[in-house]
């Protein structure tokens, strides 16, 4: 996808996102947005990124890939927004009726009438041929 005559990229992104570069399968972390670190444009490089939070609003999060041909001038970028979404399994891990987001029994689990943690009922029928 890199526009003719592309040699080398850059990579900037905002804050609440993580930037991998992987050339010839050894993977570097990104560079921060000011650092101005360019990797070579070789068939296989891969150019991963992730949010490890939810973001506030949409498109709230961004990578530019900068291209530059031979000498370092610049020919094109190309961009995406992101909008990072939280998920979030929330039971009633102290089997009180009240679900809560942040019970501390919900990473773990004990059997009995005064145990704790979620129980799940798994469908496992066919529900149609």
């Amino acid at each position: 996808a890199a526009p003719a005559g592309a040699v080398s990229f850059g990579v900037k992104h905002t804050e609440g996102v993580s930037v991998e570069v992987a050339c010839r399968g050894r993977a570097e972390v990104g560079s921060a947005p000011s650092s101005g670190t360019r990797w070579p444009l070789d068939e296989g490089t891969v150019l991963r990124f992730s949010m490890s939070r939810a973001s506030t609003e949409v498109n709230d999060n961004k990578v530019t890939v900068s291209f530059y041909a031979e000498g370092g001038q610049p020919i094109n970028q190309a961009g995406v927004f992101l909008t990072g979404i939280g998920i979030s399994l929330d039971v009633d891990a102290d089997r009180d009726g009240v679900v809560e987001k942040n019970n501390p029994n919900k990473a773990s689990w004990t059997w009995g009438p005064e145990g704790h943690g979620a129980i799940l009922l798994v469908s496992c029928d066919k529900e149609s041929p």
